[in-house]
């Protein structure tokens, strides 16, 4: 299937924001809050953030049971290890501290109020052009 399958009007389907369970929404608004995203959107169940740098948002919603599943929420951090620390000091647990990966990207990982996996990492050009990155066949 080419990139083309992809396309409406001539232009490419651009992801808008992702939306995360959450049991309480209040805690998990207070968790985003306090790691430093801006909050835009409050709604009876919902919330909506923007992230610091770019122009991603993502959302979390009231439900009334967890889920089962593997979804697990990427947030791009140059100075990777230095915001992980500043995270601990506010009272921010990591399941995992920053460290170098076989696919060569850096990451750390928590959890959220609601049990949503969130992986703080960096990439650099291997985010999007890996070496083994496939290549358009036009």
């Amino acid at each position: 299937m080419g990139l083309s399958k992809f396309t409406t009007n001539n232009s490419f389907v651009n992801l808008n924001q992702v939306t995360m369970p959450a049991l309480h929404i209040e805690q998990s608004v207070a968790f985003y809050r306090a790691m430093g995203f801006e909050q835009i959107v409050d709604a009876p169940g919902y919330a909506r953030f923007a992230c610091p740098e770019g122009d991603a948002t993502f959302s979390v919603h009231r439900v009334d049971r967890r889920s089962e599943g593997a979804v697990i929420v990427y947030f791009e951090c140059s100075a990777l290890d230095e915001r992980v620390s500043e995270l601990q000091v506010r009272g921010f647990t990591f399941t995992k501290l920053p460290a170098d990966e076989r696919w060569l990207w850096r990451e750390a990982r928590l959890t959220d109020p609601a049990g949503n996996v969130l992986c703080l990492y960096w990439a650099g050009v291997n985010r999007k052009y890996p070496p083994w990155r496939l290549v358009a066949s036009d």
